[in-house]
């Protein structure tokens, strides 16, 4: 076999790969052996790096080193989960990133100094907000502007119906549990449907102190446990409609929410990975996002809609009107698939470390708060996914966008769509999660206000 320095083929028989060079095995092993998408040789040097690290005492949590510790972690979570029998292929990779770090910080399994660098890094960089921002932008600069303009108008009856016949199949299970009415609405259902915890609990338990006359930090308490276990229902339901497409694939446009746009979409998702986008290029694409999200902040500022959401409409108005050439457009695409492919898992330990508390989720996993809660998100996305079908969607798209109504804000979004394998949907996600929490929690103060206090 004839091999240069910058290319070489592996051989595919076990046998002819005893006859060649101990640098090409070396290269067989960094390419084939991976943790995710991490050669399996970088993954122990990361490894043994960080514990180097740790046994000195102190782990930097600047971004350099940041980078490597998320990815180190965060990888070999959902490597666990991915390879656990049965649930590995209902999303558990996306759970398991989330919650294993938060049960190894409150066991006090995961190093002091990982726990405090990782929690420093998360918070000051808010670098959530750059993998939903790329995500959102890329996703929405790959979709068919048809589509685009289809699912946009045809998306919020599902997301309607799903939440009164969610709310109501709910209410009738607390009520046939014996809980009191009161109860079961505004501490158990509206919170699932509020839209995460900065946009939804928060906001929550600031007027439940005002109106009900209580702590705001009990009020929190008892709401924050609630999103988790309705965003974890979420989670797993999103990873067994994933594989419900994979068995009847009629049911499913695989990221798209209308029929007969799959193939055109696909197309121009091929050009922007032909190898033709430079560098200069990805780098724009990369821009683009961040400024159409400062632009979301300041209209965030005057008018108060969330930066994500005002991100989202803007993109949408570039893409409808030819804003961008289509070599920008290219750009964001691939932006798009990097975070998508290297960034997920990362993130998703870093939420697990810095802000999901393993205490009040336990505390608040009784028998009947879980009924309520299933009972609750199933009943949602069911009804978007038979109304979704009703009118003309692909149902299981429209299902997979329906359980981010019940998802723990933009973090749960990601672990929705990471389970179900149907990242494009972001833009529909943070409708269904930022806009519809906030109606509802607004809705709910008004008439908690007005009526009942």
């Amino acid at each position: 076999m004839s091999t240069t320095d910058d290319s070489y083929s592996v051989p595919q028989n076990p046998d002819d790969l005893a006859q060649v060079s101990l640098k090409e095995k070396w290269w067989h092993i960094l390419d084939t052996w991976k943790i995710g998408i991490i050669p399996l040789p970088l993954f122990v040097l990361a490894g043994l790096l960080i514990a180097v690290d740790c046994l000195g005492g102190k782990l930097p949590s600047d971004i350099v080193v940041m980078v490597a510790t998320l990815a180190f972690f965060g990888f070999a979570c959902g490597e666990f989960g991915k390879r656990l029998p049965l649930i590995g292929k209902m999303g558990a990779a996306a759970i398991c990133a989330t919650f294993i770090p938060s049960a190894l910080v409150h066991y006090g399994l995961l190093p002091d100094v990982v726990v405090e660098s990782t929690t420093k890094f998360y918070k000051s960089t808010n670098i959530l907000y750059l993998y939903i921002c790329c995500i959102i932008v890329g996703s929405i600069m790959s979709m068919n502007r048809t589509t685009l303009i289809q699912g946009f108008l045809r998306i919020f009856f599902p997301m309607l119906c799903g939440e009164v016949v969610g709310m109501v199949v709910g209410m009738g299970v607390g009520l046939a549990l014996g809980m009191e009415p009161f109860q079961v609405f505004f501490f158990l259902i509206l919170p699932i449907m509020a839209g995460g915890v900065g946009e939804g609990a928060i906001p929550l338990s600031i007027g439940y102190a005002t109106l009900l006359h209580m702590d705001q930090g009990v009020a929190l308490g008892r709401i924050l446990p609630i999103v988790m276990l309705g965003s974890l229902t979420a989670i797993i339901i999103s990873g067994s409609l994933n594989q419900l497409g994979k068995r009847y694939p009629h049911l499913t446009g695989e990221g798209e929410l209308m029929p007969g746009k799959t193939a055109q979409a696909a197309g121009s998702l091929t050009a922007a990975f032909s190898g033709k986008t430079d560098v200069t290029t990805i780098a724009s694409g990369a821009l683009l996002a961040v400024l159409l999200y400062m632009i979301g902040m300041l209209g965030h500022k005057l008018i108060g809609l969330p930066a994500p959401v005002g991100m989202l409409f803007i993109a949408v108005f570039i893409k409808l009107v030819h804003g961008v050439s289509p070599r920008l457009l290219e750009g964001s695409q691939v932006v798009y698939k990097f975070f998508q492919t290297s960034v997920t898992y990362p993130i998703l330990f870093a939420v697990g470390v810095a802000i999901t508390p393993w205490e009040e989720l336990v505390h608040a996993f009784t028998f009947t708060n879980l009924l309520v809660i299933v009972s609750t998100v199933s009943a949602l996305v069911a009804t978007g996914f038979f109304v979704g079908k009703k009118i003309g969607m692909h149902p299981i798209d429209v299902a997979i966008v329906s359980c981010c109504q019940s998802g723990q804000g933009g973090t749960g979004d990601v672990a929705i769509l990471t389970a179900g394998n149907r990242m494009s949907l972001m833009p529909f996600a943070q409708i269904a999660t930022r806009i519809g929490g906030a109606i509802n929690v607004s809705l709910a103060l008004l008439f908690l206000g007005n009526f009942l206090v």
